[in-house]
C-alpha cells in the first residue's frame, strides 16, 4: 500500500494518522473524565488533568500533519457515489471534527495562559498565549467544556456514519480508512 492517497483509498499515512487521532481522541476523554474519580488537589487527579493538557496539544500537532496527508493526494472516491446532500453532509462533519482538532487545544492552551497556569508539555513548558485574567478564564473553560460535550457528538456521528455506510449502504466509505488486509 501507498503511503499516499489514490483515487480508490486513502494511503498509509492519511489511514495511520486518522486511527492515531482516535486514539488521543479517547485518551484526551479519558483523562479527564477519569480525573473525577479522585479527590481535587491530589496527586492522580493532577496527574490525569496534566496528561490531558498534553495529549490534547499532542493532538494539535498531529492534526496538522493529518491535513498536510489528506491533501497530499487525491480524496479517494465513494462508491457508488453518494447523494448531494449526503456529501454535504459529510463534508460538514469532517470541517467539524477539525474545527474540533484544532479549536479545542487551543482554547485549552488559552485557558491554562488566562488561569496563569504552567502549560506543561512532555518535560517543556510552552508559553503563555495571553497574560492572566480569571474572568476570561472563566469564560474560556465554558467554552472549552461546551465544545467538548459537542465533540462526543461529532465523534459519535461520525463513527455512526462509517458502520451506517459499510453495513446498510454496502459502499466503500469505511473501507477506504481501514487498515489493508492485504
Amino acid at each position: 500500500m501507498s503511503w499516499k492517497n489514490t483515487t480508490l483509498r486513502y494511503g498509509s499515512l492519511s489511514i495511520s494518522i486518522h486511527w492515531l487521532m482516535l486514539i488521543l481522541f479517547i485518551a484526551v476523554y479519558a483523562s479527564i473524565n477519569l480525573r473525577e474519580l479522585f479527590p481535587k488537589g491530589s496527586d492522580p487527579r493532577e496527574e490525569l488533568k496534566t496528561w490531558h493538557f498534553m495529549l490534547g496539544l499532542l493532538t494539535f500537532g498531529f492534526v496538522w500533519l493529518r491535513l498536510a496527508a489528506r491533501f497530499s493526494g487525491p480524496t479517494p472516491l465513494i462508491q457508488p457515489a453518494l447523494p448531494r446532500s449526503q456529501e454535504i453532509s459529510s463534508n460538514l462533519l469532517h470541517l467539524a471534527l477539525y474545527v474540533l482538532m484544532i479549536g479545542m487545544p487551543i482554547t485549552g492552551w488559552l485557558l491554562l495562559s488566562a488561569a496563569g497556569k504552567p502549560i506543561p508539555f512532555f518535560g517543556l513548558e510552552l508559553p503563555a498565549l495571553i497574560g492572566k485574567n480569571k474572568d476570561l478564564a472563566g469564560q474560556i473553560k465554558e467554552l472549552h467544556e461546551f465544545v467538548g460535550t459537542a465533540g462526543y457528538y461529532l465523534i459519535g456521528l461520525h463513527a455512526v456514519a462509517g458502520v451506517y455506510h459499510h453495513y446498510i449502504k454496502h459502499d466503500n466509505t469505511l473501507t477506504r480508512i481501514l487498515p489493508d488486509r492485504g
